[in-house]
């Protein structure tokens, strides 16, 4: 039996829903097709959306009119603002999910989206003709045909999991691997490799003694995910911190030889930036502890997941090990930690659209990019799902800049410079991270995502509001002029220098040891202009208060990121023969080559290309 559609999304992890739901939402006939419909958007590992610049990618999805945002919000039973020590281009939302709601919230939302259908199967062969994708063919022997087909299978292609010695095929505990289809996409010149990564062990709360452990309590104000700002209705619970010490380690030590890490019996390579327990011993030998975080996977369930002791060791060691903490000498543990080795696909052959360069129609998103992480996974299939749509239409395609959104610095990356080992987002990631804060990406893109017809009225009817109220705000502070005598007694009490003459209130607040709410006791001007805004006083108040105390590193990202931006407009595909141009390096030619960089720009980021190999070809251009 053949089906038709106008897009085919294969896979329904955290890419996989946002590339769907995006693609069936520009109009687009969808089928998102996945081995079982009852694991959408599972959280395979840690049971928490966002953390350290993936809280920022969350808000940009949302912005953009993704549902990540919306369902975290919804299934939050723990929501942090971290980083609040440091500048606002570091603050970052990270929640605690009900792992089980999270997938039952968005399975409710696909199957409420116009023209969005989903079957339940394995994709094992994909349809190429005349160098197109164009269609897939399941397990179930059903055959799929469609205009664009999006790729977002995870760890599911030919996925191989550890727990020491033992060794079965899956793609997640209990869950089958997705065989032949990885296969049927490389005969066609698309380049291969194999990456690993892993999860802890589970236990059970009742087995805990949470006395012995120091406990987190969640922030309780006005943050949350989604600009669309859902109220969080679970109850909101803790999580709690313990130690490691020196008997964990020497058992985890003792054990080293039945490592699937260290015997040679896993060859890929994991995440650097997320290690496994039997890791960080090795590499961080003379420490002696580690901070493990005891996690609730629900609302309700017993469920625990011990952050920070990832592994593939046998059971019996990982649970010895765990049984040297004092807290969790009666530990019992409902499975253990694993690692799991997939396939993956070079990211340097794809363009920023995700599209790839070898087999046209055909996107890539997600872990199969070399990724690793939820956010980073869905930020990849929003824009896939989004210019999938747009090239059916003929219309020009969505690529954010790197100064746009950590969205576009992560696919630039990727493109560019490939991956040897799993991609992690961070804040230094990006060199515009000022620009890129949480608090502003609705500014940043709901405008461009509203033009496409994917952000709603109502979203947009929200941001204009915001934005007004913003610069009434801001045109108050700027021009009211505040009275030494009148507000030194407040400034003294706030521990800040009184004034010698009078000033703008703008510079008042420009100040560290000052905040907008701070001062207003002493301003009633300002009390009463609070006022105005209503429930959204808090929002307001803090988005304003970032811009005036950081607009001088604001403006001077700006300007750089425009000079940058010269060279992003200077487009060289399909302009040189880099094999034939003596004058650049030869690592420069073979990286360009290679890579075939859309502009500039881009080129200039390929490691192994030096700036005097981009000056060469800035003056070819130029003839």
């Amino acid at each position: 039996m053949i089906f038709e559609y106008d897009i085919l999304v294969i896979g329904a992890g955290h890419a996989g829903c946002e590339a769907a739901a995006a693609a069936a939402n520009l109009g687009k006939k969808t089928c998102l097709i996945t081995i079982d419909m009852n694991k959408i958007a599972q959280m395979s590992c840690n049971p928490a959306i966002g953390g350290i610049a993936k809280g920022q990618i969350v808000r940009e999805i949302d912005a953009l009119g993704g549902y990540m945002g919306q369902i975290t919000d919804r299934a939050s039973i723990q929501f942090r603002m971290l980083n609040r020590s440091k500048g606002p281009a570091m603050w970052s939302p990270r929640a605690q999910c009900d792992r089980m709601k999270f997938s039952q919230y968005w399975r409710e939302t696909l199957e409420n989206i116009p023209g969005l259908h989903m079957w339940q199967d394995s994709v094992n062969e994909l349809l190429v003709e005349n160098g197109k994708a164009v269609g897939v063919r399941t397990q179930l022997g059903a055959e799929f045909r469609a205009e664009a087909i999006i790729i977002t299978a995870g760890t599911f292609l030919n996925g191989v999991m550890h727990v020491g010695k033992v060794q079965f095929e899956g793609g997640r505990i209990a869950e089958p691997a997705a065989k032949g289809l990885t296969e049927s996409i490389k005969k066609h010149g698309v380049t291969v490799g194999r990456m690993k990564t892993g999860t802890p062990v589970r236990l059970d709360k009742r087995s805990i003694n949470l006395q012995l452990v120091d406990t987190q309590q969640g922030d309780n104000d006005f943050h949350c995910f989604s600009y669309l700002q859902n109220e969080r209705k679970l109850t909101q619970l803790p999580c709690w911190a313990c130690y490691t010490n020196p008997e964990v380690h020497q058992t985890l030590r003792d054990g080293l030889e039945f490592s699937p890490l260290y015997n040679g019996q896993i060859q890929s390579i994991g995440p650097r930036y997320c290690p496994s327990i039997e890791t960080k011993i090795v590499t961080f030998a003379e420490r002696e502890r580690h901070l493990l975080f005891l996690e609730p996977e629900g609302e309700t369930t017993q469920e625990i997941y011990v952050n920070g002791f990832s592994s593939s060791l046998p059971m019996d060691i990982q649970l010895n090990a765990l049984r040297k903490i004092p807290a969790l000498k009666d530990a019992v543990a409902y499975r253990p930690g694993y690692a799991i080795e997939y396939d993956y696909f070079d990211p340097t052959q794809l363009n920023h659209t995700l599209e790839s360069k070898i087999i046209e129609g055909l996107y890539f998103a997600g872990q199969v990019n070399g990724t690793t992480g939820y956010e980073e996974a869905a930020g990849q299939g929003i824009i896939a799902g989004i210019n999938a749509a747009l090239k059916i239409d003929g219309k020009e395609s969505f690529v954010l800049r790197r100064n746009e959104a950590y969205i576009g610095v992560l696919i630039d990356d990727l493109v560019t410079k490939g991956v040897d080992e799993p991609y992690r987002m961070f804040t230094s990631r990006a060199e515009y991270r000022i620009l890129l804060r949480s608090d502003n990406a609705d500014v940043r893109l709901t405008p461009r995502a509203y033009k496409l017809g994917l952000a709603t009225e109502e979203r947009y009817r929200l941001l204009c509001e915001k934005q007004k109220l913003m610069q009434q705000l801001t045109s108050f502070i700027e021009n009211f002029s505040v009275k030494a005598d009148l507000i030194n007694k407040g400034l003294e009490e706030l521990g800040t220098t009184p004034l010698t003459r009078g000033c703008k209130l703008s510079s008042i607040i420009e100040r560290p040891q000052i905040t907008i709410n701070t001062i207003a006791p002493y301003i009633n001007a300002l009390g009463k202009e609070l006022e105005k805004l209503g429930d959204k006083r808090e929002e307001i108040t803090e988005a304003v208060e970032i811009e005036i105390k950081y607009r001088g590193y604001i403006e001077r990202e700006r300007e750089e990121a425009e000079r940058m931006l010269r060279l992003e407009n200077i487009r060289i595909r399909g302009k040189f023969d880099y094999n034939s141009l003596d004058s650049l390096s030869t690592e420069a030619r073979q990286k360009l080559t290679a890579i075939n960089p859309e502009t500039l720009a881009q080129a200039s980021r390929i490691p192994g290309v030096s700036p005097s190999d981009i000056n060469v070809l800035l003056v070819l251009v130029r003839k």
